[in-house]
């Protein structure tokens, strides 16, 4: 099948990911490719450090090894370094499928471990309570990174999280199809490694896909967004004409690993 044919059953396909785990909107089938994972990424809002002391005491201690005990790993959570305004915190749970996605707050509810290690923080007071608000997002893995990876583990590194937001649903596809025909492993070879590459199916910005990167530090992410503008296969791929007017706004946010973060 090629991408023309492909584009022209995109409509049908766009409610598959929530039906069948296996299809992805887009999807360009690959044999023995392994299943891919669902992202659910979070904000935190926190408004004092109260609030953030508590928070990261909490996803340290108890919740990070819940989730760990419920299969979802490796957690990770961000602080941000460059971005919106205000205490936050990014948190990144990966998913073997979309079941595992839908039902961890009500598998978490049931652990009983987890409930009492952290009835301080779970139950706080409507006038004191453990955070703001929170927003979440819901992925689905790309076809050519069909599984989060953790690529550098040394404690300066730093995190960059972009979102491509698109004009129409039909635009967010053809940018898909560049990614999983030609642009991620450019990013592999000029050193943009990536940590995870997610179709967005629920959440703000819509329609859009929203990945991220990871650096040994800030110099190391210059000299490779450098060397990916310059690189000749990301002339020859940006340049045909079949992905042209497919991002319509890009958000980028730098973000910095918390002590207890897996990612």
């Amino acid at each position: 099948m090629n991408r023309r044919t492909l584009l022209a059953s995109a409509v049908p396909a766009a409610l598959a990911p929530l039906v069948a785990p296996q299809t992805a909107l887009g999807a360009i089938t690959r044999g023995a490719a392994p299943a891919s994972q669902y992202y659910e990424l979070r904000r935190y809002r926190l408004r004092n450090v109260s609030q953030q002391r508590a928070f990261h005491t909490f996803w340290g201690d108890v919740a990070t090894p819940a989730l760990n005990r419920l299969g979802v790993e490796p957690v990770g959570a961000f602080t941000v370094m460059h971005g919106p305004n205000g205490p936050s915190v990014y948190v990144l749970l990966p998913h073997a499928d979309l079941e595992s996605a839908t039902s961890v707050r009500r598998r978490l509810a049931e652990d009983e471990a987890y409930m009492q290690a952290g009835e301080g923080f779970l139950k706080r007071s409507m006038a004191d309570p453990s955070y703001a608000r929170y927003e979440s997002s819901l992925f689905k893995a790309f076809d050519d990174m069909p599984v989060m990876e953790t690529p550098i583990s040394s404690g300066g590194r730093v995190f960059e999280l972009r979102v491509y937001e698109s004009q129409s649903d039909e635009a967010g596809i053809r940018k898909i199809e560049m990614f999983n025909n030609g642009e991620i492993p450019i990013f592999r070879e000029v050193g943009l490694h990536p940590v995870f590459f997610g179709e967005a199916l629920v959440g703000e910005q819509l329609p859009n896909l929203t990945y991220m990167l990871v650096f040994e530090n800030m110099a190391a992410k210059d000299e490779a967004w450098a060397k990916f503008i310059a690189h000749p296969d990301w002339k020859t791929l940006s340049a045909d004409p079949y992905y042209a007017e497919t991002v319509s706004a890009i958000s980028s946010y730098m973000l910095r690993p918390t002590g207890y973060s897996q990612v």
